[in-house]
């Protein structure tokens, strides 16, 4: 039976930085199933338009694996621990990961966002995150949608509809919907420092 075809937890790997996508490479090869988020954008040269691929946690990637045999994770190049308590690794939420992939492969713009742990969480009922549950924070350019990894404590946000948001059972808009209408209890400094993050990974056209 092949590695991926056990389905052990999944674990953070902090990598070197700028090594995350070979990385991953050297242990899917190994029979590793990885997952590396990726913030996709297209920039503008002089003779042509090339596609770019930045990590939306730069220095980790996140591994399926046995954590009572991490040696060959340990040893492979790039990789410099798995995130845990002393010797401990400790695995990432299955749902967290779920809800990250689901945004990737959503299509949506998914960028790198400050973390959040208190906020207005909100159920997306329609569009290609139907089912997905998360803080919505609103910026001038419509409303986010904000995941985790509370293990690491970084999030990513993906833009979304303000009409595939929960509704109440009378048909009213929720409390959720309402809420994105007031001041959302986020920092406006790290709100700003979140964009001036993306700008730097997205060339404007």
């Amino acid at each position: 039976m092949s590695l991926r075809q056990l389905q052990w937890p999944w674990f953070a790997i902090l990598a070197r930085t700028g090594r995350e996508k070979s990385t991953t490479l050297l242990l899917e090869n190994l029979g590793y199933q990885c997952f590396l988020p990726v913030s996709k954008s297209r920039r503008q040269w002089s003779d042509r338009i090339k596609e770019l691929e930045v990590p939306l946690f730069p220095g980790y990637l996140f591994c399926r694996m046995n954590p009572h045999n991490r040696l060959p994770v340990l040893q492979t190049p790039g990789v410099i621990q798995i995130v845990g308590v002393g010797k401990s690794p400790i695995a990432v939420e299955e749902e967290e990961i779920s809800a990250i992939q689901r945004a990737e492969k959503s299509g949506l713009s998914v960028m790198p966002w400050p973390y959040l742990k208190v906020g207005h969480v909100a159920r997306i009922e329609d569009g290609p995150l139907s089912g997905l549950t998360g803080i919505v924070v609103k910026i001038k350019s419509g409303l986010k949608l904000v995941l985790s990894v509370t293990l690491l404590q970084r999030s990513v946000a993906v833009e979304v509809d303000r009409h595939w948001l929960s509704v109440h059972p009378n048909g009213g808009p929720s409390a959720f919907r309402d809420a994105t209408d007031s001041e959302t209890p986020v920092d406006p400094a790290h709100l700003s420092g979140a964009q001036v993050f993306a700008n730097k990974l997205v060339e404007a056209d």
